[in-house]
């Protein structure tokens, strides 16, 4: 519970000015001074809030009043009711706030709704797309971002979902969205998943990537036994430059497009690279770990590009119906 027994605290500029003629009052106890003109213009709901008839001598004493000014309290805390109020006053006033995670843009976003302050609302959403913020809360800044209608930042932040599980835990925010949202989103990430199969199915991608044999050598093998042998047995659609590439790498890339199903993104590609350089490493095969780290992190790149590539050509228009 938050303290009140405390004197309340003076917030910071622009929001402690000596001519205001209001003061808001957060639920943790910190007196915003501001101007009624500003937050009358932003939201209907303080226009006519402001616009009640103000009190007289006999009902004064119900309303409390601190340095000649009417006291109003608000249930938000300081944290969020600067963040609104920042975007309510003039730019040339103040900055729009720095928001960077999900909590706070909830938070405001609420408070915007409560307000009235429409304009700003969608000002907010729009803060949904800052990455920092879309790579802890993809599903919730799609919900958000959905029920609000905003086209391009639902479809970033359902790009930024499939680094999630196919199918999602429960969210707060997923009470925002009808089961045809969800399941359109599900829809989406699951052929995502599996277009980028194409990549396993046929390397001549990587042939015409690297162009000759010695240029991938690392992916051949190495030596007659032991960890940098041949995949037996090699099938046609395996083969590389007519000839089968090491078990390792196989393995590494069956690993690797198994959890693409779940999860078709770059961090998904990246995460499986690491573990195949450590299993070479750890493997004591003297010709592998001086040749296959750098060639994995070479070709993490261009296999990156390449389900990338394959993603952008799913459609996501079933995503906005």
């Amino acid at each position: 519970m938050l303290d009140t027994s405390k004197s309340p605290s003076p917030a910071l500029p622009p929001f402690d000015h000596a001519s205001a003629d209001v003061i808001l009052r957060s639920a943790d106890n910190v007196d915003f001074r501001v101007f009624k003109l500003f937050l009358s213009l932003a939201s209907p709901f303080f226009e006519t809030l402001f616009e009640l008839p103000q009190p007289n001598e006999e009902t004064k004493a119900d309303v409390e009043v601190q340095d000649g000014l009417p006291v109003i309290t608000v249930t938000e805390d300081s944290k969020t009711l600067d963040s609104l109020l920042r975007f309510c006053y003039p730019c040339t006033l103040v900055d729009d706030p720095s928001l960077e995670k999900f909590k706070d843009i909830a938070n405001v976003l609420e408070a915007a709704k409560k307000y009235s302050l429409n304009a700003i609302e969608r000002r907010v959403c729009k803060t949904l797309t800052n990455p920092k913020v879309l790579a802890g809360d993809s599903l919730r800044c799609f919900a958000v971002t959905r029920r609000a209608r905003l086209r391009e930042e639902c479809l970033l932040a359902a790009k930024y979902s499939l680094r999630e599980p196919l199918v999602p835990t429960w969210f707060e925010e997923i009470v925002l969205i009808t089961s045809t949202d969800l399941l359109s989103l599900i829809a989406y990430h699951q052929k995502c998943g599996t277009v980028v199969q194409s990549l396993r199915n046929d390397f001549s991608w990587i042939e015409s990537h690297y162009r000759q044999w010695n240029e991938v050598h690392w992916m051949l093998p190495q030596k007659s036994s032991g960890f940098g042998t041949l995949a037996m047995p090699v099938k046609r659609k395996d083969a590389l430059f007519g000839v089968g590439p090491s078990r390792w790498w196989l393995d590494f890339m069956d690993s690797t497009f198994m959890a693409l199903r779940n999860k078709p993104c770059a961090e998904t590609v990246q995460s499986n690279v690491e573990e195949a350089i450590r299993k070479v490493r750890e493997s004591n095969c003297k010709t592998c770990c001086l040749v296959a780290p750098s060639g994995m992190q070479g070709f993490s790149v261009h296999l990156t590009r390449k389900v990338e590539e394959l993603i952008a050509t799913v459609s996501s228009l079933s995503l906005m119906h």
